[in-house]
């Protein structure tokens, strides 16, 4: 059995609540919409991702003979709750946003429809999968706006918080442009590219550095990458140059050289010259340690020659803005629009569609939230992707994520392309028919007798 497959993987709230809809008979369809309620500090924009593994698990949605042996043995539920849970699966349809597709606040990138106990049950996977890798692509997806052209190497398996955590943020991160990832498991998994240099412990086994290099060279000869900042880094930028040309004639190539510390912007400038006036132009320079997307921005504001950066710490915890306030409610029960109404919580009822539209050339403009039956000019972002428990196609490939993901960096516009917050954030608009739904709903409520609140 798989844990992370399973639907004890939850709250406990969930089951509890399973339990009072079967208790009263309370099966009707529901509508659950996933969004976030606002932008985090010092973003302009939220990439959606994790689409993928939240249909998986709702396709495989099933207790196993273990858990429901749990559930029975934890005596806070009575033996025929445990009969309806044997059998039930997810057979309910979801509309959602395709992975890459930019989105912002109260724009639902993912919407449920299914009898009310099945949609309340997934309620708290799908939010930790969707919220996961959303977070992870958006702070990615700056990093690729701030480095245009440059290798992005995720190197946060080490510091993610878990080891799914890791693998994914590795999936997340390339999807929204890196070029690979260092974690293994994500290029068996996936076909993500993955890349390595040498450790630190490799030099400080030997001797001398020297020995080092040449046994790492001998070892990969066509593409080795040496990590120079073991000790003093500009020696051992120009103990490369002077071993270079008896490794040119054993055909050993020096493909480039990593730096890990101290001031990367003065150290790159150093090794650069050290390495072109050695006769070593076309060897990288590869930094890491500690980076995120205001560090490399600074780099390379600064003129420094690194070709490619990995980023590890910063980019699996999205340190500077680590959760987003991602939301799954209810919108509609038995045919009728709902919403919650909670002083600065409230929530727009109804099944929802987001229209995009864009300025002449392709730039997005704006977005307007409305009702699904309010039919309406532009680009409508929420597809239908499974029906009756079922996906209607394939999974999609990462390769055709990544080509949505940078075409709608490419469309952002300039204001929402920096790391800051910008002074016009874009525009979401939420139509005339969304606010007269909301206002019948509040009247409804309001009319409803006290004993029936």
């Amino acid at each position: 059995m798989n844990p992370l497959a399973s639907p004890l993987l939850t709250d406990l709230y969930q089951l509890t609540m399973l339990h009072a809809y079967f208790t009263h008979d309370l099966r009707d369809t529901a509508v659950f919409e996933l969004f976030v309620r606002k932008m985090p500090e010092r973003r302009n924009f939220m990439m959606a991702a994790g689409l993928e593994q939240a249909l998986e698990f709702l396709e495989g949605l099933r207790f196993a003979p273990e858990e429901l042996e749990w559930v029975s043995g934890s005596k806070l539920f009575p033996p025929e709750f445990v009969k309806h849970l044997e059998a039930l699966r997810f057979t309910g349809e979801v509309h959602a946003m395709p992975e890459g597709t930019l989105f912002f606040p109260d724009e639902p990138v993912l919407r449920v429809t299914a009898p009310l106990p099945e949609a309340q049950l997934v309620e708290s996977r799908l939010i930790n999968l969707i919220h996961f890798e959303t977070l992870v692509a958006t702070k990615a997806a700056r990093s690729v706006l701030v480095a245009p052209g440059r290798l992005l190497v995720d190197f946060g398996l080490r510091r993610a918080h878990g080891a799914e955590a890791g693998l994914l943020a590795a999936r997340a991160s390339y999807l929204a442009g890196f070029t690979g990832t260092a974690t293994v498991l994500a290029g068996q998994q996936w076909g993500i590219p993955v890349f390595g240099t040498m450790a630190h412990s490799f030099v400080e086994a030997h001797d001398d550095e020297a020995s080092a290099f040449r046994r790492f060279a001998q070892v990969y000869p066509h593409g080795a990458v040496l990590l120079i900042d073991t000790y003093d880094t500009e020696a051992a930028a120009a103990r490369i140059v002077a071993l270079a040309p008896r490794w040119r004639e054993q055909g050993i190539r020096v493909k480039g050289v990593r730096l890990d510390s101290g001031d990367l912007a003065v150290l790159s400038r150093s090794v650069r010259r050290t390495l072109d006036a050695g006769g070593l132009a076309e060897a990288t320079i590869f930094a890491s340690g500690n980076l995120d997307e205001y560090r490399i921005r600074d780099l390379l504001a600064a003129g420094a020659p690194i070709d490619g950066f990995g980023i590890g710490t910063s980019l699996v915890t999205s340190s500077d803005a680590p959760f987003l306030d991602a939301v799954y409610k209810l919108q509609e029960y038995a045919g009728r629009a709902r919403r919650k109404r909670s002083t600065g919580k409230a929530s727009w009822p109804g099944r929802k569609q987001v229209y995009r539209h864009c300025r002449d050339g392709g730039a997005l403009d704006h977005d307007v939230v409305t009702v699904e039956e309010d039919r309406r000019d532009g680009e409508p972002l929420l597809v239908p992707v499974m029906r009756n428990g079922r996906r209607l196609h394939a999974a999609e490939s990462l390769d055709a994520i990544r080509a949505r993901a940078a075409a709608q960096l490419a469309r952002l516009p300039a204001r929402c392309r920096g790391l800051e917050a910008a002074k016009r954030p874009y525009r979401v608009e939420l139509s005339p028919a969304l606010r007269r739904l909301a206002d019948a709903v509040d009247r409804q409520a309001g009319e409803m007798p006290a004993l029936c609140r």
